[in-house]
């Protein structure tokens, strides 16, 4: 069964690439591909940043020299 052709879209032209026409389709018959991109999107940035500990690590920190291989 052809996707329903695309509906306008301001700031887009009006034109729907065939790629973009088959992503729309597929993310259409799988929805499980949407939701596991957003878990895993907060899995590797939407996270809590513990900012004493950050603070913590840049005081550690040892300063490395501009050149190493001297």
């Amino acid at each position: 069964m052809p996707a329903k052709p695309e509906q306008y879209r301001p700031m887009a032209g009006g034109y729907v690439s065939e790629f973009e026409q088959f992503l729309n389709g597929f993310l259409a018959e799988h929805p499980e591909v949407q939701e596991e991109r957003q878990r895993g999107w907060y899995i590797w940035w939407d996270h809590r940043v513990d900012l004493d500990e950050l603070d913590k690590q840049r005081q550690d920190a040892v300063a490395r020299k501009p050149y190493s291989y001297e």
